[in-house]
């Protein structure tokens, strides 16, 4: 199953993706950059930072646990965090989920699934993973 995330909510397509992969479907998601998270922009960029900066926060010199800055490694996480990564099953429907951002050549004339349920619908605050990642400090 191959998904465009442009105009899709994070935690809405991560739910959807995660539930898929546990049934065994591989799923490629295009266009990382682009799904949105619900809330205020200063809200979404502190969450994400804290997370960033959690290492610090317990030991300086402590080498984890690591959390992406890269829009694509984000919504990787965000979907692990979805999966029983513990436990066997949880870890190879990991392994089925590829992310991307932009569209690789070898997906562009692919067909594409859209997602109803995680669809954006009315949204009054919101900012793009891209623009918290660049936030963040990724070059992507």
């Amino acid at each position: 199953m191959i998904i465009d995330g442009e105009g899709h909510v994070l935690g809405r397509l991560a739910s959807v993706i995660s539930k898929s992969l546990l049934n065994g479907e591989e799923v490629v998601v295009l266009n990382a950059e682009k799904i949105m998270i619900t809330g205020n922009k200063d809200w979404a960029y502190a969450k994400y930072k804290q997370r960033v900066d959690r290492a610090s926060i317990s030991n300086p010199r402590d080498l984890g646990p690591k959390y992406p800055r890269r829009p694509d490694d984000i919504f990787r996480r965000t979907v692990r965090g979805m999966l029983p990564f513990k436990k066997s099953k949880g870890r190879t429907a990991y392994k089925g989920l590829k992310a991307f951002v932009g569209v690789p050549a070898e997906y562009a004339d692919a067909e594409i699934v859209n997602v109803p349920e995680a669809e954006l619908r009315d949204l009054k605050k919101g900012i793009e993973l891209g623009e918290v990642s660049k936030l963040l400090g990724a070059n992507f």
